[in-house]
């Protein structure tokens, strides 16, 4: 009997907001809201944008006025949606109009005069060209003359050809919410993401480890581009040609395992399992997949599992464009077949559209076995069954797409009618489509689903892509499409592919719903989301996502009616905290945990025999008392 994992906590925050109780969801389908929800949504995004701050229930804007919730709603409801979801890239990253770079610059001396210039001592070059002559002015100053031919590099600015991302809301720094010296970004909003999905558990962290044993505890998390800003990799690698020197913290920080790393060592504490697995735009499933592989067969029992990425920097965009890969401003124009670029529109999963938008975004989930939900009255939304996983065979471009996802995809369905049945995927299942918004993806995907549909007997099967709202932030790129499921599960609304115009004539949409406006399917009646991934080089993967009201119904056939009685007693105190949370994290509190130095193991106080080891701080021992599962062969 294998145990299920359920998912028991989310939160992150990427260009729609804060993940943690579908607040970045209700961002994606605010016109649909009912108006308190609305207001409350955009609320919340006006203390995180700074726009005003909320003291003792009250709002206060920048001048010290206090506002109603009304006043903040209609002042600030306009600026807050033009500062979320895609939009221009605004200068707190860099000048995407006006982008620094280096340009060479050849120069040749006459035939009778040299080339002249002063320069400090300091400044001179060892060892010294074989064509300068040098002269003393004084102690510190000396005279330059070259003769014959020298290159120079001076600074130069030039325009970006993307100039449009998925970015943090504006006004809001991770940085501001924890002391945050010297971290890369992606690493501070990983940091941030961690303790969102964990203050929204409801539950103190500590009642979570007293009631396993250390090593049941699994961290799976990474990062696709690693940690490429001055920070981490991208100042290593610049310092030299800067002219600067490299810190003690670059190269560490800028390895693509820290987004799990720093979640052990200063969210959690943890001395547990830890996992940090890459599969470009997949990474997120490739962790999913053995976080809950290692629930089901009882090696773990909580899991954390997540990404961030923060790829919103010159060189990472002069990357992904070179390649063709991204949506540029001329291909937009001449999309559009005008000069002036929609931003808001860039992303257009299944539309005519011209590439990708890139983004930046962390998303952390908790997941659990289902029988220490029940016993720690934990609160269920929703539960992964299966993540599959296949490769593309043999490729001619290490970027195209393959074969690979007709497996997965078909593998995921079949998976869910063999627990929900045939009428529940046909008339109540929607998929989460990868919709990375290219002209080669659209076609490739699109056949996937149409093909599945048939094997299947499936017709007008709904199909969203949440990077039509927050761009493609590659790693916690599936992260985000489990998160807006959760948001459907619970409120019933299934967000449309609002940026397109229409559905391409080339998509194979004959079998599916590709809605322009939201889908309004009723609160509780999904019960399975198909989350799809097709990444660079072959990495294709499928989850199979059930809703709580199918956990719920599985949950019943397990345990007695009394377990659940008792369970559900629980959960009542849980989500009472957990909502405690949610006010002050929309009141602009995050609390975010962050433990710098603190209760430091002793490892002079570990206790070791050949039966169990005990660590300080943890309850339970980890168990030494191994058995041989290779009986059959000793």
């Amino acid at each position: 009997m294998s145990s299920l994992p359920v998912i028991v906590g989310f939160g992150g925050f990427n260009a729609a907001g804060r993940s943690s109780f579908h607040h970045a969801y209700k961002r994606m389908v605010i016109e649909s809201l009912p108006a308190g929800e609305r207001q409350e949504t955009l609320l919340g995004l006006a203390t995180m944008m700074q726009l005003v701050r909320c003291e003792n229930g009250i709002f206060i804007d920048s001048n010290e006025q206090s506002l109603t919730p009304e006043e903040v709603v209609e002042r600030f409801s306009e600026q807050i949606l033009n500062s979320t979801l895609i939009r221009k890239i605004e200068k707190s990253h860099f000048d995407v109009d006006a982008v620094h770079w280096q340009k060479n610059i050849s120069m040749r001396s006459s035939d009778k005069q040299g080339i002249c210039f002063e320069l400090t001592r300091k400044q001179l070059p060892d060892p010294l060209p074989s064509n300068w002559q040098i002269s003393d002015i004084d102690k510190n100053n000396v005279k330059i003359e070259i003769f014959g031919d020298v290159e120079f590099k001076t600074d130069s600015y030039r325009e970006c050809s993307v100039k449009v991302a998925g970015q943090l809301p504006s006004g809001f720094n991770p940085a501001d919410h924890y002391n945050a010296r010297f971290h890369p970004r992606a690493l501070q909003m990983a940091i941030m993401g961690a303790s969102d999905a964990i203050r929204s558990l409801g539950i103190e962290w500590k009642t979570v480890v007293d009631a396993v044993k250390p090593d049941e505890i699994g961290v799976y998390a990474s990062n696709a581009m690693s940690q490429l800003d001055e920070n981490g990799f991208g100042g290593m690698l610049q310092s030299r040609l800067k002219g600067g020197r490299v810190s003690t913290k670059q190269c560490p920080l800028g390895l693509n395992t820290m987004p799990a790393d720093f979640v052990n060592a200063y969210v959690l504490g943890s001395v547990g399992h830890t996992s940090a697995i890459v599969g470009a735009c997949a990474s997120f499933l490739y962790n999913l997949s053995a976080a809950i592989e290692d629930i089901k067969n009882g090696k773990r029992r909580v899991a954390v599992v997540g990404n961030a990425e923060a790829p919103i920097l010159p060189e990472i965009i002069d990357g992904y464009a070179t390649m063709g890969a991204l949506a540029s401003e001329d291909n937009l124009k001449r999309l559009d077949k005008t000069e002036t670029v929609d931003h808001r529109r860039a992303s257009r999963p299944f539309g005519e559209n011209c590439g990708f938008t890139i983004a930046e975004s962390t998303q952390y989930v908790v997941l659990m076995d289902d029988a220490l939900a029940l016993e720690l009255g934990a609160d269920i939304h929703g539960a992964v069954s299966d993540v599959f996983i296949n490769a593309d065979g043999y490729k001619k471009s290490i970027s195209a797409p393959g074969p690979g996802n007709y497996i997965t995809m078909a593998k995921a369905v079949s998976a869910a009618r063999a627990i929900v049945g045939d009428e529940s995927v046909r008339e109540r299942s929607f998929i989460q489509a990868h919709g990375s918004s290219t002209p080669a993806n659209r076609i490739t995907e699109s056949r996937i689903f149409h093909e599945v549909a048939k094997i299947f007997d499936i017709q007008n099967w709904p199909v969203t892509a949440a990077k039509a709202y927050v761009g493609h932030p590659l790693s916690p790129a599936s992260a985000e499409q489990l998160v807006v499921s959760l948001g459907v599960f619970k409120h019933g609304l299934i967000p449309g592919i609002k940026t397109i115009d229409k559905v391409a004539d080339d998509v194979f949409d004959e079998r599916l719903n590709i809605s322009l406006t939201d889908i309004d399917k009723g609160a509780g009646n999904v019960d399975v989301a198909f989350l799809n991934s097709k990444g660079f080089g072959g990495n294709n993967a499928t989850a199979t996502l059930l809703s709580p009201q199918v956990v719920n119904t599985m949950l019943a056939k397990r345990y007695s009616a009394e377990d659940i009685a008792s369970y559900e007693s629980r959960r009542e105190q849980v989500r009472q905290k957990a909502n405690a949370y949610d006010l002050s994290a929309s009141q602009g509190n995050f609390d975010t945990i962050y433990h710098f130095g603190q209760d430091l193991i002793d490892e002079n106080e570990i206790q070791m025999t050949d039966q169990e080891i005990r660590i300080p701080g943890f309850a339970n021992p980890i168990d030494l008392n191994m058995t041989n599962r290779f009986k059959d062969m000793i």
